[in-house]
């Protein structure tokens, strides 16, 4: 049976949930004293790990790049790239995450997104465009409406400032990825009202 501790995470509690991305233990100590709901890890820290898990209970999600299971050791939830209509990279997903982890996978229009639904139904799903679009957040936005009810949305648009995150969580987002920098004045003291 697959853990559901980040998409508990998630779904628990009042607001958007914010998602820091960390490069080791010490911003993961500061993202969970900051309010953060979990930890992203990106591919090639696997290293770091067992560190991140020995500062702090929240889940961790890896940005799963093709590394082996074994390597992921303490992770909760594993966010893949979905890129195109490739079933030999989901077969491989399967294959080597099996049910060892929640899946969240992340993609950027919305045949991307049916192609998901269709072949593995999860429950979280990363709404994601090119890091470097201006226009990030509105694509976003754009795919949110596509999500079936009960799914759990995130946003990965590069959300920088405290106004970018009470829209995505206006529009409807339940989580949002966001840097280390200025966690606290992006959680904000109490959830905006929508």
């Amino acid at each position: 049976m697959t853990p559901r501790r980040l998409s508990q995470a998630i779904s628990e509690g009042d607001g958007i949930s914010v998602i820091v991305a960390v490069d080791g233990p010490e911003a993961a100590r500061g993202a969970d004293e900051a309010g953060a709901e979990a930890v992203l890890v990106h591919s090639g820290q696997e290293g770091k790990l067992s560190a991140i898990r020995g500062v702090t209970d929240l889940p961790i999600l890896f940005f799963f790049d093709g590394q082996h299971a074994v390597d992921l050791d303490g992770v909760d939830a594993c966010l893949v790239d979905v890129l195109d209509d490739d079933r030999g990279w989901l077969d491989h997903l399967r294959l080597e995450l099996g049910d060892r982890f929640e899946l969240a996978p992340r993609i950027c229009n919305e045949q991307h997104l049916e192609f998901v639904l269709d072949a593995l139904d999860p429950e979280i799903l990363v709404l994601g465009v090119p890091p470097k679009d201006e226009a990030a957040l509105e694509g976003v936005l754009d795919l949110l409406p596509d999500v079936p009810a009960g799914k759990l949305a995130i946003a990965d648009a590069g959300a920088r400032t405290r106004e970018e995150v009470v829209e995505l969580e206006r529009a409807g987002v339940d989580g949002v990825i966001v840097g280390a920098a200025n966690v606290a004045d992006l959680v904000g003291a109490a959830p905006p009202e929508v």
